[in-house]
């Protein structure tokens, strides 16, 4: 079995594609949609991913601002900047740059972004909204899996996912977003004990759990559809996922790779959901 390769990266330049159709549409209504990213301190990681989100917005005519605020600014003070932009009408977006300084609850920042401009789906009111299948700005990187998932056909209903992690950010909303669409949806994570004897049931095995190639072919069902959310840094200098890619390439009938996979969806994912913010304002 040779497995068929699902390529983020392409199916990101086709949206973005469209997204840009509808950017200009919306400028002939005298809307430009605007993102406003705050980034605190000099976590390299963080500047790239900005820049990368920056550079993005700019290719399809999106808005985008960054204010860079210090590593030792006061919880109070990051609000107030939080509360401006919210009354901001010219702001459609508000992305606050994770992780923040140990000083600050992230936790209360993300609770105070109006939910309406929560382009990263944090907000708990746009969590609520989606565990209950409302109309929400959904996180992200579920939603370009998603979209993954339905560019290249797979089937979900009635179906057996299985989701390895737990956060806030990728493991739960896709394990709801998943549900929503009537798979049956088992979350597993680091207590899980005897993991793969439940990860070899997975129809879909969604794979999010930040160890580099950590799960193999022992782990999946022959013909299984695998998604790896994984994105690690070897002293190489290479990039790899949570699944040993090439140990179970020809064991699985689907799978994203890494990099080109998940990845480039999740910013492509942020442009619609910027999009959708300007276009839920008018």
């Amino acid at each position: 079995m040779s497995a068929s390769i699902m390529y983020g990266d392409i199916l990101a330049q086709k949206i973005r594609s469209n997204l840009k159709i509808v950017v200009n549409e919306l400028k002939e209504e005298n809307i430009i949609p605007s993102l406003t990213v705050v980034i605190v301190g000099d976590n390299p990681a963080s500047k790239t991913y900005v820049k990368m989100k920056q550079k993005a917005c700019e290719k399809i005519g999106i808005r985008s601002h960054v204010i860079e605020l210090n590593s030792d600014i006061s919880e109070e003070d990051l609000l107030n900047q939080v509360i401006n932009l919210n009354e901001d009408d010219s702001v459609h977006g508000i992305l606050v740059q994770l992780p923040l300084p140990d000083h600050i609850n992230e936790k209360r920042i993300l609770e105070y972004i109006e939910p309406t401009k929560d382009v990263d789906g944090f907000n708990p009111i746009n969590i609520g909204r989606l565990s209950i299948g409302q109309d929400a700005l959904i996180p992200c990187t579920p939603l370009g899996i998603m979209e993954l998932l339905d560019f290249y056909g797979v089937s979900l209903r009635g179906k057996h996912a299985v989701v390895i992690g737990r956060s806030n950010i990728v493991g739960k909303p896709i394990g709801q977003l998943l549900l929503n669409k009537d798979a049956t949806v088992t979350y597993c994570h680091s207590k899980t004990e005897a993991l793969s004897s439940i990860t070899k049931q997975a129809d879909i095995l969604i794979v999010a759990i930040g160890k580099a190639q950590f799960i193999t072919k022992d782990h999946i069902k022959p013909g299984a559809v695998v998604i790896d959310v994984g994105n690690t840094f070897l002293s190489s200098g290479k990039v790899v996922g949570d699944v040993d890619y090439n140990e179970v390439k020809d064991h699985v009938s689907q799978i994203t790779p890494v990099p080109k996979g998940v990845g480039p969806m999740t910013i492509t994912m942020l442009l619609h959901n910027t999009i959708k913010a300007a276009k839920n304002f008018k």
